[in-house]
């Protein structure tokens, strides 16, 4: 069975820390039996970020540039 432990508001506060900015859309997923919270982030510079948080540790998995060219 699988299992979250972190709710949406915890995986943004995580995500935020590591990348400062306005979130503009949250989906969760399940990647290899983990669920995982896929954030996306729209920064100052207007740039927009993916940060994927492991909904049972709050662990980052990675932080990407989305690149919409």
């Amino acid at each position: 069975m699988f299992r979250q432990k972190l709710s949406v508001q915890q995986a943004q506060d995580i995500a935020l820390q590591r990348v400062p900015g306005q979130i503009f859309h949250v989906d969760m997923d399940l990647e290899h039996g983990v669920f995982v919270y896929e954030i996306f982030i729209l920064t100052s510079e207007n740039r927009v970020y993916e940060v994927e948080v492991n909904g049972s540790t709050g662990n980052i998995i990675k932080v990407e540039l989305e690149d919409f060219d």
